[in-house]
Order: C-alpha cells, then sequence, then structure tokens
C-alpha cells in the first residue's frame, strides 16, 4: 500500500488515513492511485465493519496536489478525464462500498477534500477544522463536492461558500450548526470519537445497518417511494420492510 495513504485496522473498524501533511495531504498520483485499491480491500474485509476516513498532521485534505500532476502529465489527463466524464473513483461513494463511512475532520478540507465530507455516512470534526472551496477563485467551477452537500444540507451556505471561493472559510462550529457535521470534539478526541462512533455501528446487525445505509442513500438521490421500493399504489407495509 503508499506510503500517502495509511491503512489500518483497530478492532472492527478500518481506517484510511491521508498521509501528506507537508502538502495539506492534497492527492497525487500516487494518493489516487491507492485509494481505489484501499477501499475495496476495506470493504472486502469480514473483520471490518466500519471505515473512518482522517488526515494526518494539521489539514484533512485539501483536494488535488496540482504541482505534483502538473510534473505527471499522464496522471494529470487521466484525472480530467474522469472529472468531466463524473467517473472519479475517489470515496466511497464513487466505487459503491457497502460499509458505512465516518470522516473525521482533523483540520482544513477544501476544494476536492470536500469529496470525502459529502460522501461519508457521518462526519465529525475536530474543534480546529475548517472548510472551504477555492475553485472559482482559481478559475475553475465548483460542482460535484458543493452539489452533493448542497443536496444534504442548505443551499443557501453552500452557494456561498462557493462562490466566494477562497475569501471565507467555514468553522467547525458554523458547520455542526449547518448539519455539515454532526459533532465537534476537542483536536485529541477526534480519532477517539471516530473509534467510538465507528464502533457503536459496527456493533449492530451488518445486514440491517448495509439495507438502512442503501435505503438512506437512495433517498437522498431519489424520490421517498423510489428510496422504499413503492410502486405507484404502495401497500402500507411495502414487502421488504415486512420480511
Amino acid at each position: 500500500m503508499s506510503e500517502t495513504l495509511l491503512v489500518e485496522r483497530h478492532g472492527p473498524v478500518g481506517w484510511l488515513i491521508f498521509n501528506r501533511p507537508r502538502v495539506g495531504n492534497a492527492m497525487d498520483a500516487e494518493m489516487m492511485a491507492a485509494l481505489p485499491e484501499a477501499w475495496r480491500a476495506l470493504d472486502a474485509d469480514p473483520d471490518v465493519r466500519a471505515i473512518v476516513v482522517t488526515g494526518e498532521g494539521r489539514a484533512f485534505q485539501t483536494g488535488l496536489d496540482v504541482v505534483q500532476l502538473n510534473r505527471d502529465p499522464a496522471a494529470l489527463r487521466e484525472m480530467s478525464r474522469r472529472t468531466k466524464r463524473a467517473e472519479l473513483q475517489l470515496t466511497a461513494w464513487h466505487l459503491g462500498v457497502a460499509k458505512p463511512v465516518v470522516t473525521a475532520v482533523n483540520g482544513v478540507c477544501a476544494g476536492g477534500g470536500l469529496h470525502f465530507v459529502v460522501d461519508s455516512d457521518l462526519v465529525i470534526a475536530s474543534e480546529k477544522a475548517s472548510f472551504l472551496d477555492p475553485h472559482v477563485s482559481v478559475g475553475q467551477v465548483s460542482a460535484f463536492e458543493t452539489i452533493a452537500l448542497a443536496r444534504r444540507a442548505s443551499f443557501g451556505p453552500v452557494a456561498r461558500m462557493a462562490l466566494t471561493g477562497a475569501h471565507e472559510r467555514v468553522t467547525a462550529a458554523e458547520a455542526l450548526r449547518l448539519g455539515w457535521v454532526s459533532e465537534v470534539v476537542a483536536p485529541e478526541e477526534l480519532r477517539p470519537a471516530a473509534q467510538r462512533l465507528a464502533e457503536h455501528i459496527a456493533g449492530n446487525d451488518p445486514e440491517a445497518v448495509a439495507a438502512t445505509k442503501r435505503a438512506l442513500w437512495r433517498a437522498l438521490e431519489t424520490g421517498l417511494s423510489e428510496a422504499r421500493g413503492l410502486k405507484r399504489r404502495p401497500a402500507p407495509f411495502p414487502q421488504e420492510q415486512r420480511k
């Protein structure tokens, strides 16, 4: 496995840890290549019942390492191709990971780093965490990450972050108020809190957890009736709920 992406297992909890702290854990070609393999390995591991994503150092994740990618034209072309075709393979959602995912935001989360927030099932944050989307400040369109966040949370604050670019940051406290994260803890408590939360999830029936995750995401991505698997004239108790 790549040194830029650490994979750990602690009891029933698997961990993915971004490990490029000197550059804000920005994604280089090596990390992007390692992510699909790491996600699939943890999802396939029968001893892992939940997955936590976090970062080393003072930043959580700051998107693409453009400097490094400019030195690797092939990797840059491939990333551009996947982005244009909406074929990214970075997050659990991109790769269809069935196991529940907790994202623990330890510091600044910027640009492409927001993928890991909006595509996870639960998000908690350190008091030192902050969120910003600098795409428009560097002449890029803010699309995938903020669209997903706007679907999960209130539109106005997401639009403000996307349109102000690098000029404003959303604090952890504000993110909690807005519902972007479900808990804010002291920096030294973040990993223990994420481990506890993941263990609580892991202690539940795995089939019920997996079915619940599918239903919740289906509700987010489709209408209510489609998410519940209902027909045009639904019965009071759908077949899948009676089982």
